[in-house]
């Protein structure tokens, strides 16, 4: 019979490719894991992995065993969560994914009212982008992940609790003079800074512009708004913002102006993403009605 523990340094092996750094991941020798993984292969009568003096390769069968031995895990997870359901919400631990261009701007605002009513919640944040979030959901790496969108989740299920538009960020000195509002026919397409690619803020900020791509000559390679946003503050050029980050990228820069991008809207949405089967849906609603509450009151717009 194949052991849980079996699946476990399997699956930490395919992830890693390395039997040293699985070994590290189990909290095992590396031993004690090549011992339990020839064993298994023994019973299965297959090699999942095949390895020489310098690398670890999955063979074709050991992909469907891994992506089987995935799926056995997740669902002994979930089964084994079945008698959290009962309980107080927010009473277990989860780990929560967040992209950089949404947990620097939504966790300040919303985790102090989470810790003041639910002091005993247990929460770990894990920030990447979003596609390595969403494989990590899938696997069950990540409980949930806090995503924008559109972005693709296949097999994946959302619940959205906040929507914004884009404001465009300009020096004031190179703003629209008398107006809070701004068309993309209005603006200097070739002065506008955006995210390096990977970052979905990009595509969703160029969406809302209806445009696929920005040509400019720029020798700038941002993966932060807070650096573009100094960019634009020393005349480099201008951005686009999201509404929740506002507060905090223009505090103290009063020589920035924002204008609200007037395109149709919302501009991007901000939801939670779980696997179907997820049984701590109770919690994620508790979360969502409570980011929406905080939201509602602290992103105020600019005058």
């Amino acid at each position: 019979m194949i052991s849980l523990k079996q699946i476990n340094y399997a699956l930490a092996v395919g992830k890693t490719l390395h039997f040293k750094k699985a070994a590290e991941m189990c909290n095992v020798s590396q031993s004690a894991l090549s011992s339990a993984i020839n064993e298994m292969e023994t019973q299965l009568g297959l090699k999942v992995f095949e390895r020489n003096n310098k690398h670890v390769f999955i063979t074709d069968i050991g992909q469907q065993v891994l992506a089987k031995a995935q799926q056995v895990k997740l669902e002994l997870e979930e089964l084994m969560q079945l008698s959290q359901m009962d309980k107080s919400p927010l009473s277990t631990p989860m780990t929560l994914g967040i992209i950089p261009t949404i947990g620097p701007y939504l966790l300040p605002k919303v985790l102090p009212e989470v810790r003041k009513n639910y002091p005993d919640f247990r929460l770990k944040i894990v920030e990447a982008q979003s596609h390595e979030l969403v494989d990590r959901v899938r696997t069950g790496d990540l409980d949930a992940a806090i995503l924008a969108l559109p972005y693709a989740i296949d097999g994946l299920m959302s619940f959205e609790f906040w929507q914004e538009d884009f404001y465009m960020v300009c020096h004031h000195e190179e703003c629209p003079a008398n107006t809070k509002e701004i068309s993309t026919q209005e603006m200097a397409m070739d002065k506008l800074m955006l995210l390096k690619e990977g970052h979905c803020l990009k595509d969703h900020a160029l969406a809302a512009c209806q445009h696929k791509s920005v040509e400019k000559d720029s020798t700038f390679d941002a993966t932060s708004l807070h650096t573009i946003v100094q960019m634009v503050a020393g005349k480099l050029g201008t951005t686009l913002v999201p509404e929740m980050a506002l507060q905090q990228l223009l505090h103290n820069e009063s020589e920035l102006r924002a204008l609200h991008l007037n395109e149709p809207g919302p501009h991007r949405s901000i939801a939670f993403i779980i696997r179907p089967n997820y049984v701590k849906t109770n919690d994620i609603e508790v979360l969502m009605k409570l980011f929406r509450q905080q939201l509602k009151l602290l992103c105020t717009k600019p005058k």
